[in-house]
C-alpha cells in the first residue's frame, strides 16, 4: 500500500465506531459523490503531474497519486485504498479538476466484453 495511507499520526480523524468514512467526509467536504458523471468503476486513470508538486496533501490524495503513476480504474484504486467507491470518485474527480490525473473510458466493446469483467473482478478478488 502506497505511504501515506492510513495517516500514521494520532491526530488522524478516525473515529473507532464510524471508521475512516468520518475523515473522508471531512476530506471531501461533505460531498459523497463526484461532480463527474463519467467516473465510472472502469474508468482507467493515470498521474501525468510527475514530477509536480501535489496541490493537495490529504494521505488519500497522495495514495491515490502514487498508485496512478500506472493506470489504474477507479475501482482498483478504491480497492487498493479500502475506500469506498462514491468517495473515491470524488478524491479522482478532484485530482483531474486540479490537472493532476488524466481518464480514459474504456473502449465500449472492452466494457461490453464479458471476459474482460471476470478478469477485473478477479483482479479485485485478489486484492
Amino acid at each position: 500500500m502506497p505511504s501515506g495511507y492510513p495517516p500514521d499520526d494520532e491526530d488522524a480523524w478516525f473515529d473507532e465506531e464510524a471508521g475512516p468514512v468520518v475523515r473522508l467526509y471531512a476530506v471531501t467536504r461533505g460531498r459523497g459523490r463526484s461532480g463527474r458523471p463519467e467516473l465510472d468503476m472502469l474508468t482507467l486513470v493515470v498521474d501525468i503531474g510527475r514530477g509536480t508538486a501535489l496541490r493537495r496533501h490529504e494521505p488519500e490524495y497522495v495514495s491515490i497519486v502514487e498508485l496512478c503513476h500506472t493506470p489504474q480504474s477507479v475501482a482498483e484504486v478504491a480497492a487498493r485504498l479500502g475506500l469506498p467507491l462514491t468517495m473515491t470518485k470524488v478524491l479522482v474527480g478532484d485530482l483531474i479538476d486540479d490537472g493532476r490525473l488524466e481518464y480514459r473510458q474504456p473502449r465500449h466493446e472492452d466494457a461490453d466484453d464479458v471476459d474482460v469483467l471476470k478478469a477485473l473482478l478477479d483482479g479485485i478478488r485478489g486484492l
